[in-house]
């Protein structure tokens, strides 16, 4: 071997200068920068809730940053890779594998299907979203402070409660391309809701939604779980009541209620089935069902001193051969429509948000549309119209000035929430102002009842309704569209308000309620109109009142002129039906008591005694009309054979328990066989009807 040389003298020279040049260690630096790390570390990766993010790179993957960690490795990238695996191994401790498993539903908050997370240098420490990843080069520079690995804190052991148990194998790869990940950069503004971290197929890094102002921030995609919707809960309160019990004559002969004249409850019921579900039971209200089909009754004669006729029959039950069915049918006069008043109507329209189902707002249009081609030019219209607050949409116009009134009705759009009380109080005023001598004047009112606004009770609505239906301008009840239909609230202000209430759904309804009723609706030629049975104990042993729960009177009420009744209009008809048990029949459900006598004083060949009470128009004094209930049995005509199977079919979407085995198939045939003329179809829908219930019901 030569001996060593002047160069061999000059490298060991450089490298004891090097070495010279080189500063020792520092233990107060070296803590320094440890304790520095550490509450780095507590502050920005100490959250249990968000998802670690990864780099976007099309070559992303686990062998790829190897690679790129092994060919950039440095001493001072031994430092920077030490401090990531550290935090790789925090993700692959228990606690950590729980921050890459999916967690929907959590907090039981949304989820969100992309969120883009974005710094905020003035915001303090977030702990939902901690860290972005930086570039090769970026590692580089902020690798030259010096940082030393850390141990996890406490905290970071602790896994969520909220997280369920997996692991995907994609997510595990991409956490070993983490080890060019720099220090942590400025927390970003904490997410409102949990985040997912889903790793794509393959590898791949996540996708990084752009910044409007050009800076590149990471993001997550977070996919919504696929969850079934939860069932939408019944918000509709119906007005209803239990269904009438059977009562025993000896111990209650007397029977009194309010006629009722509405239809709402079978619009309701066909709006159910049409959509493929059984209407809830509370909807269901037999009187109504009964007195939506006209019946052909036989009308007063010319010069009687009543304004109705009643008819009274018996005959035996359908669904019980011990028991009677007594039909009370009342059917009102039909004045010449050429001697009407002139009218005033005031349209108050409910243009709120819930309003804007197609199935309201826009079918309250054409409703309104319809009525216009049965007013006479001397009548008069308004509009007004209340959401957050009510306004005048239309002044008093002529019903000759169709296109005024027609582009005015265009105008309306829904929006803002439901202030029911204003806007009765504005219809109020605008039908006092065109009030004139001799002229009737009516509110109709159309919602669908979402009253959410100022006073939006019944009691406090009815009591303003009662106040001012003694000026003689009544208040009817339109409602449209179903969800959030207050059933309850639209029955207490048409009953206070002396009018009447309907449902519409469709334009055929519509047309029914609006143009082939118009008339009856808005002249009442009885008010008050009050019913009452006196049952004879000595042939009735107990009898119930099919329907009318809603319209039960105390005995008293009867001859009680203050107390408010239902009003019978123009043309109008009314069926009552009672099921009464004879004196000796089997179908008896009560028995007889030990120390009464067998035998009961009443009149022979009757059954009870009807009295009938009502007041003429802007009369306060009641009229009565009396006549017995003969117990002569007869087979039933037509009328009073459908009606039978109409309240048949009421009972059975009531679940009662007084039909026996009598059920669907026997109320279709009943009502197929009596569906008479029907000139517009109402009968032969209602059989149609019947049978889809019945397919609902198996």
């Amino acid at each position: 071997m030569s001996p060593p040389g002047d160069d061999d003298f000059d490298l060991d020279a450089l490298k004891d200068a090097v070495a010279d040049a080189t500063p020792r260690p520092d233990p107060a630096v070296r803590a320094a920068h440890l304790r520095l790390a550490q509450e780095n570390f507590d502050r920005l990766q100490g959250s249990r809730d968000p998802s670690r993010l990864t780099a976007e790179a099309p070559n992303a993957g686990a062998w790829p940053g190897v690679r790129r960690m092994l060919n950039a490795i440095t001493t001072r990238g031994r430092l920077t890779a030490t401090t990531a695996l550290v935090a790789c191994g925090l993700l692959l401790t228990p606690a950590g594998q729980d921050l890459w498993r999916p967690a929907p539903g959590v907090l039981g908050g949304p989820q969100t299907p992309e969120l883009v997370l974005q710094p905020d240098p003035a915001a303090p420490p977030a702990p939902e979203a901690q860290t972005q990843t930086q570039t090769h080069a970026e590692a580089d520079d902020a690798a030259d402070a010096p940082v030393v690995a850390m141990e996890p804190s406490p905290a970071d052991e602790a896994a969520p409660e909220a997280a369920p148990r997996g692991r995907m194998p994609e997510a595990e790869a991409a956490e070993e391309s983490l080890a060019d990940v720099a220090p942590p950069p400025p927390a970003v503004a904490p997410a409102p809701q949990v985040m997912q971290r889903v790793a794509p197929p393959g590898g791949a890094a996540m996708t990084t939604a752009p910044q409007a102002d050009g800076d590149a921030v990471a993001g997550l995609v977070a996919p919504a779980p696929e969850m079934a919707p939860p069932p939408r809960p019944d918000t509709e309160p119906f007005a209803n009541e239990a269904p009438n019990p059977v009562k025993i004559t000896v111990e209650e002969p007397v029977s009194t209620f309010s006629i009722d004249v509405d239809t709402a409850s079978w619009a309701i019921v066909r709006n159910s089935l049409t959509r493929g579900q059984l209407p809830p039971r509370d909807a269901v209200r037999v009187e109504e069902m009964v007195n939506y089909f006209p019946y052909d009754y036989p009308a007063p004669d010319a010069d009687a001193d009543t304004p109705f006729r009643p008819t009274v029959t018996v005959f035996e039950t359908p669904w019980n051969t011990d028991t009677q069915l007594v039909r009370i049918g009342l059917q009102g006069e039909m004045p010449a429509v050429a001697e009407r008043p002139p009218l005033n109507l005031v349209f108050l329209i409910d243009t709120s948000g819930s309003m804007e189902d197609p199935s309201k707002l826009p079918l309250l249009k054409q409703s309104f549309r319809l009525m216009l081609d049965n007013l006479r030019p001397e009548d008069e219209v308004a509009i007004v119209t209340y959401a957050g607050s009510a306004g005048l949409a239309l002044p008093a116009t002529p019903a000759g000035e169709r296109s005024t009134i027609l582009a005015a009705l265009d105008r309306l759009a829904a929006g803002g929430s439901t202030n029911g009380q204003g806007g009765l109080e504005q219809a109020y005023r605008v039908a006092e102002e065109m009030a004139a001598e001799g002229e009737v004047s009516r509110v109709i009112l159309a919602t669908d009842g979402d009253f959410n606004v100022g006073v939006s009770e019944p009691g406090g609505l009815t009591e303003y309704v009662e106040r001012q239906r003694d000026s003689g301008t009544y208040l009817s009840v339109l409602g449209f569209g179903r969800g959030n239909l207050d059933d309850a609230v639209m029955q207490a202000l048409a009953q206070n308000g002396n009018g009447t209430a309907a449902y519409i759904d469709t334009l055929n309804e519509a047309q029914k309620v609006l143009v082939d009723q118009l008339t009856g609706a808005l002249f009442p030629i009885a008010g008050d109109v009050k019913v009452q049975v006196e049952w004879n104990p000595a042939e009735v042993a107990e009898y119930r009142l099919i329907g009318y729960e809603t319209r039960a009177l105390r005995r008293e009420d009867f001859n009680n002129d203050a107390v408010d009744a239902g009003e019978l209009g123009a043309g109008h008809s009314v069926t009552a039906l009672y099921e009464v048990t004879p004196v000796g029949s089997p179908a008896r459900l009560s028995d007889p008591l030990r120390y009464q006598p067998e035998q009961v004083a009443g009149a022979e060949g009757e059954l009870g005694f009807l009295r009938l009470r009502w007041k003429a128009p802007g009369e306060d004094v009641s009229r009565l009309m009396e006549t017995p209930i003969g117990e002569a049995v007869t087979a039933p005509d037509t009328e009073a054979a459908f009606a039978a199977a109409i309240a048949g079919f009421g009972q059975l979407l009531r679940g009662s328990d007084y039909l026996g085995d009598w059920g669907y198939d026997e109320a279709i045939a009943l009502a197929n066989a009596n569906r008479g003329e029907d000139p517009f179809g109402y009968r032969t829908e209602a059989v149609q009807l019947m049978r889809l219930a019945q397919s609902l019901t198996r």
